[in-house]
């Protein structure tokens, strides 16, 4: 199968504001991680323990309206995410799609050219294979404009995913 799609970080720029104050204008929390395996947000790989995190609120649909002139409304969401603590390296470059961030279920939301969810589904995995096939399904519909990752657990946005 052909990948279709590109997966997409928290832009570097965006993370260095986060590093600041976060999109709910409050400064990160700073720790390190003990033991490791936080999804990290700026370069989508989990954490080794000992690394420095920041723990920052994010709007992940904030950046993308603002730039194609859609209005998400009240789906202009804010929740936690980790980033690192000082600069990284970033996302692989070839978007590929980051299986080591999703140890468990998922949920991939659809959402329209103007931000609002289009549906979301339940994905017991998004291992080698099946993430693509997900993936494929739901750009099939024409309304989708692009994807968020989100986990079951805490609902928290692990990564955005756009047409390719």
């Amino acid at each position: 199968m052909t990948r279709n799609y590109v997966v997409r970080a928290i832009e570097p720029e965006v993370v260095a504001q986060l590093r600041r104050f976060d999109d709910a204008r409050r400064p990160p929390r700073l720790s390190t991680d003990a033991e490791g395996g936080a999804p990290l947000r700026c370069c989508l790989r989990r954490s080794e323990a000992g690394e420095p995190l920041a723990l920052v609120s994010y709007a992940p649909l904030r950046r993308w309206a603002a730039a194609t002139g859609a209005d998400p409304g009240p789906y202009d969401e804010v929740g936690p995410v980790f980033i690192h603590a000082e600069p990284c390296p970033g996302a692989p470059a070839d978007g590929a799609f980051p299986t080591g961030m999703h140890l468990g279920p998922r949920v991939l939301r659809a959402y329209d050219d103007q931000g609002r969810i289009v549906r979301g589904e339940l994905v017991p995995s998004l291992g080698p294979g099946t993430a693509d096939a997900a993936i494929a399904e739901m750009f099939g519909d024409p309304a989708v404009a692009l994807l968020h990752v989100r986990a079951v657990g805490f609902g928290c946005f692990m990564h955005e995913i756009r047409r390719g």
